[in-house]
């Protein structure tokens, strides 16, 4: 078989679930040795297709035909079509946190010897494999001891770790940041150009679609819609991408906007965070923030830099041991040492892993939205339905949330939608903050739109809004100013006018000897 052949073949693909038909007559043609892009908003069905092609849903469940090498495969389950050489690497993390990474690698794939563990083989394979990842860490560190995008590289580097023929990555720089995803790139070129690895990518950041992809797949509401090709001789066309995904021309990536601002509303003075593990490490160093009323901020940094840990510290000390520092609320002091505190005190944090720390997926939309609201829903410590339900049922219609009913369970919604869901959370709280971490991330350009839509209408209603991004072009799209941290350390207040990429990654790339801390 040529290079030119295809590796892998879908034919046909239908998959419902109830009434809901969530794949209609896809067709994916994979060539070998390519890397192929999957494009689509969320919700169309690209992550269905996988679990179609992994045997997550086996053969019975859906109708159509898989080939792959030219043989037809039924997969029963997710071993059977990793034994073909298939490895999938799913949207949300498949790890176990209480093991280490170096476990976590090799699990269900442990090195043995004489029947046993060798747990010197599984250390010095796994330190090879986390190399070529880029993953600096110790190999017996916990998965829970590491944020959300390390995980993402222990999950690349556990599929690296396999007999590879054809890897499928849904969604893997979600949460990374520019420089991590652009090093993630390149682990996928030279697993193609030097050993052969077909790789298929799912993504809704459209610059890496282009930067890396031979060819792309288009689906929208479940069915094939088109098909680009990239190549320099026929690069591709995103505008004509995105028009393929959302089935709209979108003008603009992120919509017009003019910050009427008001008195500060929030400040937060020399705060230090220490790491929850080890006392002697300073994750955040004396950090000075401030935000408006109708002001967006945005928090500016590579992956480790500290944002989140600043985040989560400041909200009701989520995070960390030895906080210090003081928090301003409208001029005055406030405590804020635990979430219900820093609620009271007019505080939101919506967290960048949704499905872990930000909704309950057994609940329907309802519930959800009610969650950081609870004693403003009920009377004498009893929940009253009516005011829950016209709340949920009023952000529903205005955050465009696409479900028929608040009664459907959040598992069912796809990522832009229980973002959104998320979001009405904390709005409905009536908070005067509202820090935002990762608030895009695995979701779709035309759902993104959307977000930053609702982000407006918040700093319109005149509340401060703190955003946290790994996407420096997002960041520019919707701030007003932008704090860039290094290391630890807020580096320096960046004004509007100073707004460009490179100016912006020169502050999140200081040396802590370097930097001299805003405020100082």
């Amino acid at each position: 078989m040529s290079d030119t052949q295809s590796i892998l073949q879908m034919q046909n693909i239908t998959k419902t679930f109830g009434p809901v038909k969530a794949l209609s007559n896809v067709n994916l043609d994979i060539k070998r040795g390519e890397i192929h892009g999957i494009c689509g908003e969320n919700g169309a069905g690209k992550s269905t297709l996988m679990n179609v092609l992994s045997g997550v849903w086996s053969q019975g469940t859906y109708t159509g035909t898989i080939l792959f090498e030219g043989k037809e495969c039924n997969f029963k389950k997710i071993s059977d079509s990793e034994e073909l050489g298939i490895v999938v690497i799913q949207q949300e993390l498949a790890l176990s946190p209480f093991l280490s990474i170096a476990e976590n690698i090799f699990l269900g794939n442990e090195k043995q010897k004489n029947g046993v563990i060798d747990w010197e083989r599984t250390r010095s394979d796994a330190i090879k494999v986390m190399g070529r990842v880029g993953l600096m860490e110790s190999p017996e560190t916990k998965i829970m001891d590491i944020g959300v995008g390390k995980q993402q590289l222990v999950e690349i580097a556990k599929a690296l770790s396999k007999n590879v023929k054809l890897l499928v990555l849904d969604e893997p720089t979600a949460a990374l940041n520019d420089e991590d995803s652009a090093h993630l790139l390149k682990i996928i070129r030279d697993l193609r150009d030097t050993q052969g690895v077909t790789s298929v990518i799912i993504s809704h950041k459209l610059n890496e679609i282009e930067a890396i992809t031979d060819n792309v797949t288009i689906i929208r509401d479940g069915t094939t819609v088109g098909w680009m090709e990239n190549s320099k001789e026929h690069p591709l066309n995103q505008d004509e991408l995105i028009h393929q995904m959302v089935g709209r021309e979108l003008t603009a990536l992120y919509p017009e906007h003019k910050s009427v601002l008001g008195d500060e509303i929030f400040r937060v003075e020399n705060w230090t965070v220490h790491h929850p593990l080890d006392n002697q490490r300073i994750i955040a160093d004396k950090a000075n923030i401030s935000a408006r009323a109708g002001e967006i901020v945005g928090l500016a940094g590579l992956m480790g830099a500290g944002r989140t840990e600043l985040a989560m510290s400041i909200f009701g000390r989520s995070y960390g041991s030895l906080a210090s520092g003081k928090v301003f609320v409208h001029g005055k002091e406030t405590d804020t040492t635990t979430v219900h505190k820093a609620i009271e005190a007019g505080i939101a944090y919506a967290t960048e892993d949704r499905k872990v720390y930000g909704l309950n997926l057994l609940q329907n939309i309802r519930e959800n939205a009610s969650l950081a609201s609870l004693l403003k829903h009920s009377k004498h410590g009893v929940m009253d339905d009516n005011i829950e339900r016209l709340a949920a049922e009023k952000y529903r219609k205005e955050f465009h949330i696409k479900t028929p009913s608040i009664e459907q369970k959040v598992s069912n919604l796809s990522g832009g939608n229980q973002q959104k869901v998320v979001l009405a959370k904390w709005v409905i709280s009536n908070p005067d903050i509202l820090i935002l971490d990762e608030p895009t991330r695995g979701i779709d350009v035309g759902a993104k739109y959307e977000i930053y839509e609702i982000i407006d209408a918040l700093a319109d209603a005149g509340k401060a809004v703190i955003v946290i991004s790994s996407e420096l072009p997002e960041l520019i799209g919707i701030c007003d100013r932008i704090y860039t941290v290094s290391q630890g350390v807020i580096t320096e207040d960046v004004p509007k006018a100073k707004f460009t990429q490179e100016y912006l990654m020169k502050g999140m790339t200081k040396e802590r000897n370097q930097t001299k801390k805003v405020g100082e």
